[in-house]
């Protein structure tokens, strides 16, 4: 996250001189949707996206382009030992909900339905692109669980919208 801010702000002036350019910023599907287990991870995906999202309103009127792009799960060495980190300690009271996402990153290592290879080539026509995306997500995967997400937030505040819509100041007074 702090490298992504350091990079952003060394590049902005050159972008801003020529009144054009394109950050990328990579985040992930666990940057719009949490996964229980990968909290930390998927706070540091999200601020990814906020910065990314409020970015683009900052430097759109200067003809600076802004994608966040989120990737799913590819075929790569990112869920094995080489790659991911866990806590020794293990707590049996998680067993249900943390203990589940270890066990299915174990089992789809290797196995994700993610090609790297076609990944890079969606790179490609992203950075050719005459209007690129704000957001960019890469995997059916990724899609599938923006839908879910979506369709999710969508019944949850249709079903608190008197509540959410019930703190506004009223003309009647207090």
């Amino acid at each position: 996250m702090f490298g992504l801010l350091g990079v952003t702000r060394a590049v902005l002036p050159h972008m801003r001189r020529q009144r054009s350019g394109h950050v990328i910023n990579i985040s992930s599907v666990g940057g719009y949707t949490g996964y229980p287990g990968w909290g930390v991870y998927g706070a540091t995906k999200f601020a990814v996206e906020g910065i990314s999202e409020a970015l683009a309103g900052e430097v759109a009127p200067l003809g600076i382009k802004v994608t966040v792009v989120e990737p799913g799960f590819f075929r790569t060495d990112f869920l094995d030992e080489t790659s991911l980190s866990r806590t020794a300690h293990v707590i049996d009271d998680y067993h249900e909900s943390v203990g589940k996402a270890r066990a299915h990153a174990a089992d789809v290592n290797h196995g994700q339905r993610g090609d790297p290879r076609k990944l890079a080539q969606a790179f490609l026509k992203l950075v050719d692109a005459q209007n690129p995306p704000l957001r960019l997500p890469l995997g059916s995967d990724t899609v599938e669980r923006i839908e879910t997400k979506n369709a999710f937030v969508a019944k949850e505040l249709a079903g608190w919208r008197s509540v959410a819509t019930s703190t506004d100041f009223s003309s009647e007074g207090a």
